[in-house]
């Protein structure tokens, strides 16, 4: 299975950041560690290491996800590692049915680089808004998936 590149992983580490007890992230979802949302509840505390096992476990899905849903379309290793982090970040699902990975699936490159800042809204309170942090990360993913 192809794996994220280290600027990929630099990208993710940074924006989601590293929190040992667990919060809602600002869509009100129970995170923990570098943004894992599976299995949290209030009060649940890790460790670092647990931290890192579970980011390389939820990068598998992410990682396969992409890989598989790129197919045989020419994809750097950069491409890859961007199109991983946001499909890390607005999961599987998602990732599948964006303008990101169709454009990317027939070679529009610019195209689909420029489709990443379209993912930075999240609902809050029950609203739909953009939000400074992610628009800050899909400039980051663009910014890698163009290099």
């Amino acid at each position: 299975m192809r794996t994220i590149n280290a600027a990929g992983l630099a990208v993710i580490e940074q924006y989601e950041g590293l929190r040992l007890d667990a919060y809602r992230c600002p869509a009100g979802i129970w995170t923990i560690g570098y943004g894992h949302t599976r299995g949290v509840h209030p009060g649940m505390i890790i460790t670092q290491e647990q931290a890192q096992q579970a980011l390389q476990d939820d990068l598998l899905t992410a990682q396969g996800t992409v890989e598989n849903a790129v197919g045989n379309a020419a994809t750097t290793d950069n491409q890859f590692a961007a199109m991983v982090s946001l499909c890390f970040n607005i999961g599987s699902a998602n990732f599948r049915t964006s303008t990101v990975l169709r454009e990317h699936c027939v070679g529009s490159y610019p195209t689909a680089g420029n489709a990443f800042l379209s993912w930075n809204e999240a609902t809050v309170d029950g609203v739909l808004r953009p939000l400074g942090g992610l628009t800050n990360r899909r400039t980051a993913e663009r910014a890698l998936y163009l290099h």
